[in-house]
């Protein structure tokens, strides 16, 4: 059975990462990407379905794991105290040059321990059991395109039993055992030898080298700057893509539908995340995520999608793995994301607030680039005033919401001041129309006036968190009445446990009617911790420093042992939900974390100073 979903720390290699439990237990990677099916996927099914443990040949009990990332790095280790001695475990994927390995060095520190490694490789997501064989010092596994190739040392007993790979050994002080696990395309052949110590003093020092680099100096600056190495850690190198998770089918209520496949890349993700980046000192990094949206939103505006595959791909299809049986029995398990063909109008605000962030930071205005915002702002100009799925990617029908006609908004503010401060050719008079009347029309059909907040969607009385981009944005300034009553109301209404929920749910909707209707979906969800954080951010822009550093500490708090944390919190039960570590949260902890050092600004905490500001 798997562990909690805090209790997973991740390993990765800017290609894929790999999900590793306080038990020693591998239980979820896909190689060689991270949206490729998985060679372990236990975490979403049972042992039958891929994993590798090495923990203490030990009765329950009788081992007792701690474990940290060493220094500011992506090598895990963790600590095993036992009756006999003291053993620490290594995980770690170096970055790679050709094809993806996974290391794992078992050394002595104290006394000797009896180890075991178990390992049960199956491919296509728990489908395929490989057919495996022993040559030299490997044992390879091989079905259909993909081979495993698992090299042991020579004085480390290995031998199959119940279709896995067993291990037997003992560690005594100063031993060092190593385990390289490596994929490539079956049709090679035997793949180049890795020297494990070597791998790990490299890995160990590229780690640090990029972390070197960071300039946030501020009060949470060991929590922000693990956020920015998980971010680092989403990160498809080649391209520059950032996933919103690396994980699949972990769900928002335990035993409930709401499973969904983060392995892709979100447009709206964009903006936070520049900014997150731009603000830590990662230039670099943000060029690449720039350069990667503009590749994958590339052709007709009207065909602009809400995600992307890690190298830009459209076509990601969902479908139900049904032979999974999910964690702790969510089902169903689905592998793509139908959301990808959803009509989601904020995605056109987000790819522009994402150049003129880049334009703020100093990163040039090419033509070409410019060329790219005067037809999505041509699309946008036309099509603003329909309605969407909106941001939380409901199932139950197109409206009106709120948050989608504000960063219509944001993106002709955006628009209108990057060609005034370039002098690029443009409609600006066709721009500055659209912004005013967007910025009309939310006031018209989006505020409640009798309740005097913002609602979900025009005509509805259901407060939606995301409407705190009312004041993030800049639509309107933090001390109108308006924004104060919505971010008051969403604070008292959307408390979930003392977190917020992203809306209200079923029974929970003002007025008695059904947010199923809304988001098309049965059950219910936790809180989402990003929303808190948004919260946060608000307050912060209001002057309201004292609860803002409450409420963020309060998130930072349900990080687990190393510093991670997935989509939601359930308040009832006290554990994390959804899928991990989420990218969305941790951008949202790292620009919160800024605003409360820098102080709040127009277009939310934590970003740049703007020099198009007038």
């Amino acid at each position: 059975m798997p562990g909690l979903i805090e209790d997973y720390a991740i390993i990765g290699d800017l290609h894929t990462v790999a999900l590793v439990d306080r038990n020693g237990s591998i239980d979820w990677l896909c190689l060689p990407r991270f949206d490729s099916p998985s060679v372990f996927a236990s975490l979403i099914g049972t042992e039958d379905h891929g994993f590798w443990r090495i923990a203490p040949d030990l009765p329950p009990g009788q081992a007792h794991a701690s474990r940290r990332y060493i220094g500011h790095s992506l090598v895990l280790e963790t600590v095993w105290e036992t009756p006999t001695g003291t053993v620490r475990v290594l995980d770690f994927m170096p970055h790679r040059d050709e094809s993806p390995d996974l290391v794992r060095i078992v050394e002595g520190v104290s006394g000797s321990v009896p180890m075991r490694s178990e390992l049960s490789l199956r491919f296509d997501y728990g489908r395929v059991v490989p057919w495996v064989r022993r040559t030299d010092h490997h044992r390879v596994a091989v079905a259909g395109p993909d081979s495993v190739w698992m090299r042991t040392p020579q004085d480390v007993h290995t031998y199959g039993k119940d279709m896995r790979t067993h291990g037997e050994f003992a560690v005594g002080q100063g031993d060092r055992v190593a385990f390289v696990l490596g994929w490539q395309p079956s049709h090679l052949t035997v793949p180049r030898r890795l020297d494990a110590e070597k791998a790990l003093r490299t890995t160990l020092d590229a780690w640090e080298e990029w972390s070197g680099r960071r300039k946030h100096t501020g009060s949470w600056q060991d929590a922000v700057q693990r956020s920015l190495i998980t971010l680092k850690a989403l990160t498809f190198q080649p391209t520059g893509g950032m996933v919103a998770a690396p994980t699949a089918g972990l769900p928002e209520e335990i035993g409930g539908e709401r499973n969904w496949d983060y392995r892709y890349c979100w447009l709206r993700d964009s903006t936070m995340t520049l900014s997150a980046l731009l603000s830590g000192g990662y230039r670099e990094e943000a060029v690449a995520w720039r350069q990667w949206l503009l590749r994958a939103i590339a052709g007709d505006p009207a065909d602009l999608q809400i995600m992307y595959g890690v190298a830009g791909e459209r076509r990601l299809p969902e479908t139900l793995a049904d032979w999974l049986p999910g964690y702790e029995g969510s089902s169903p398990v689905r592998f793509g994301n139908a959301a990808v063909d959803q009509l989601q109008l904020d995605v056109y605000g987000e790819v522009v607030q994402t150049l003129y962030l880049a334009l703020c930071a100093g990163i040039p205005m090419e033509r070409h680039v410019w060329s790219l915002l005067r037809a999505l702002m041509d699309f946008l100009t036309k099509h603003w005033q329909e309605p969407d799925e909106g941001l939380w990617e409901v199932r139950g029908g197109r409206r009106h919401f709120v948050h989608s006609k504000v960063m219509c908004w944001v993106a002709a503010d955006r628009a209108v001041r990057m060609a005034e401060a370039t002098g690029l050719p443009a409609p600006l008079d066709a721009w500055r129309r659209m912004r005013d009347d967007v910025h009309a029309d939310v006031l018209k059909h989006g505020y409640d006036a009798e309740r005097g907040v913002f609602t979900q969607y025009y005509g509805g009385t259901e407060l939606d968190a995301a409407t705190l981009f009312v004041v993030k944005t800049g639509f309107l300034p933090p001390d109108d009445p308006r924004v104060v009553r919505t971010v008051e109301a969403i604070q008292r209404e959307l408390d979930h446990g003392g977190f917020i929920a992203r809306y209200q749910i079923a029974d929970e909707a003002a007025g008695g009617g059904s947010q199923d209707e809304v988001d098309g979906l049965s059950g219910r969800e936790g809180a989402f911790l990003a929303c808190s954080l948004w919260l946060a951010d608000a307050l912060i822009a209001m002057g309201r420093r004292d609860e803002a550093v409450d409420i963020f500490e309060r998130v930072l708090a349900l990080a687990n042992d190393v510093g991670l944390l997935s989509e939601e919190w359930d308040p009832v039960n006290g554990r994390q939900l959804g899928n991990t570590p989420q990218a969305f949260t941790h951008v949202a902890l790292v620009n919160t974390a800024m605003g409360l050092d820098a102080g709040a600004s127009p277009d939310g905490p934590g970003r740049l100073a703007d020099p198009l500001d007038r």
